[in-house]
């Protein structure tokens, strides 16, 4: 047998927590083991809900945001019960002959001399959940516009993605920048 600090011996019921000031010591232990648990895990919880809920006090995705390469620039607003979003800046808003960028790429041959900042983007932006909203996006690129989905992850990250037949999709990161 060994010997404790407190000259018990260690016995298999003492381990096991039956009787004794071992058994008791041991079950203080996991007792407190436990509690740190459930605190580590409530911080988790309450940091993700500070996180969400901070973000929708925030306006959800009402804002400036910022494309995480910084090739553009949108201004999120509310448009009726949806949201919409305009380029608002780009990072090269002239082309090599010092042009402003057009919607030279639009089907409407009415529309390609407009240029791209001012353009409305994002459209009919409606909520599906919460962070979540689902509309259409207009890629001056290449003139077309795609089914797209904008979610949130906390306060000043958003995604954007645009799907062709809702299979093949593209994502892209912006961050908040107001």
């Amino acid at each position: 047998m060994i010997s404790c600090a407190d000259g018990e011996e260690d016995n298999p019921s003492l381990v096991a927590g039956q009787s004794g000031m071992m058994g008791a010591r041991r079950m203080a232990g996991v007792r407190k083991v436990q509690r740190m648990r459930f605190l580590a895990v409530s911080s988790i919880i309450l940091g993700v809900a500070v996180a969400a809920g901070h973000a929708l006090a925030s306006g959800g995705p009402q804002g400036i945001w910022r494309m995480s390469k910084g090739k553009v620039t949108v201004r999120v607003v509310p448009c009726g019960g949806s949201y919409c979003g305009m380029v608002v800046a780009l990072r090269k808003p002239r082309d090599g002959h010092g042009h402003w960028r057009l919607d030279k790429e639009n089907p409407n041959p009415a529309l390609r001399s407009r240029p791209v900042i001012g353009l409305t983007i994002l459209s009919n932006m409606r909520t599906v959940g919460t962070g979540a909203w689902s509309g259409t996006i207009y890629n001056p690129d290449d003139g077309k516009t795609y089914s797209s989905s904008m979610r949130l992850f906390g306060p000043s990250t958003m995604t954007v993605s645009g799907c062709v037949a809702g299979v093949l999709c593209k994502s892209m990161k912006f961050i908040r920048v107001d």
